[in-house]
């Protein structure tokens, strides 16, 4: 039986051929495996020149052996030409190593440094740029409610137009004036049933129907006319509180008559000046303080009506009373300055009276030792 087809290796290819060789072969063979083995073709090129050499090697059929010498002669010349082949790519990868090395020499030298460059480069931080709206080649300045004014942190961009107003014109400004604190002790009771905006809008059909709050003509006014159905009056607040306008209008004149004015009455609870709060922030507003309790409680000892703790304390806020605004609030500084004017125009003018008090004096005296000498 014939078994499968044995593949002769490398190793035993060599040690049939040495003898057929000769001395010349073996140390040609030596020389080749001390060096580096070559390339894949290569060794298929030596295989296959291996073969030859050994069918070459062997006897021919009819058992006459092939002459040594032409045999040995040619095997030479192959080797010799495979070592030649192996010199030139040994050479040319010497080159190409060295031709790689240098090109890449250079390309670092140029640089002025011998180091391996970073992979990757710095990328500069963008800073971006504030943008600029420009139409026409004009640029547009920012919208009003855009402008950097800072106020008090329940005056939003969403709140209504009326009440920034008020806020940055009204609220918190010290008002001694009897009409304009009539006005605002009417318009803070009508909070129980109204917001400020809702109040605001209609604030001119409340000064026709309260005769611009004089407190005498309204003290006259027709109750049963104001309070009747369908009236104009009827349409802006409940029936109870146009009643207690028209009592509170009363009630004001009589302190007219025993204090001269009506803000000499109230301020006088606050000395004549405005209570600085110096809030932070709108959680540390109150609703009502114990100031405005001891006001509620006198008036109310007058005779007044909707006259509570917290409609007093809006009143007093809306009066500048007491300057409620935040201190971040560019108005707290304009109301606290209107409040140092009004205090030394108090001043100016108590020590004026003052010095025409001391004239009158003067002079009754000197009639009266006039009027005594003639005697």
């Amino acid at each position: 039986m014939s078994g499968g087809p044995r593949v002769r290796s490398m190793n035993v290819a060599d040690s049939e051929v040495r003898p057929v060789l000769g001395p010349a072969g073996n140390k040609t063979m030596r020389s080749l495996s001390a060096r580096k083995p070559a390339s894949k073709p290569l060794r298929k090129a030596e295989k296959a020149t291996e073969d030859d050499e050994e069918v070459k090697a062997f006897p021919s059929s009819n058992g006459a052996a092939s002459s040594p010498p032409s045999h040995s002669v040619s095997a030479s010349s192959m080797l010799r030409r495979q070592e030649q082949l192996l010199h030139s790519n040994l050479s040319l990868n010497a080159s190409c190593s060295s031709d790689a090395s240098t090109d890449s020499f250079h390309s670092r030298a140029s640089t002025g440094r011998i180091t391996r460059s970073s992979s990757t480069a710095r990328r500069r931080p963008y800073t971006s740029k504030p943008r600029v709206i420009v139409s026409g080649d004009m640029s547009e300045p920012p919208p009003d409610g855009l402008k950097t004014k800072r106020r008090c942190a329940w005056v939003t961009p969403n709140t209504d137009p009326s009440y920034i107003a008020f806020h940055d014109e009204e609220w918190g400004c010290p008002v001694h004036d009897d009409k304009k604190l009539f006005e605002l002790l009417v318009l803070s009771g009508a909070l129980a049933e109204l917001s400020w905006p809702t109040i605001l809008s209609k604030r001119h059909i409340f000064r026709e129907v309260f005769a611009n709050f004089d407190p005498i003509a309204v003290a006259k006014l027709n109750e049963k006319k104001l309070t009747a159905p369908g009236s104009v009056a009827s349409s802006l607040i409940s029936e109870l509180k146009l009643r207690a306008i028209i009592e509170n209008a009363r009630q004001i004149s009589k302190v007219i008559d025993e204090f001269g004015s009506f803000e000499e009455y109230i301020w006088s609870f606050v000395n004549h000046k405005p209570i600085v709060s110096r809030f932070r922030y709108p959680r540390q507003v109150p609703v009502k303080t114990p100031k405005a309790d001891v006001i509620s409680k006198d008036l109310v000892r007058r005779g007044f009506r909707s006259v509570g703790p917290t409609v007093i304390y809006s009143f007093m806020q809306v009066a500048g009373m007491t300057n409620d605004h935040l201190i971040s609030c560019f108005r707290f500084q304009d109301c606290v300055a209107a409040a140092e004017v009004k205090e030394e125009e108090i001043t100016t003018g108590g020590a004026e009276e003052k010095k025409s008090n001391v004239i009158e004096s003067e002079l009754s005296r000197a009639i009266d030792e006039l009027s005594f000498s003639s005697e």
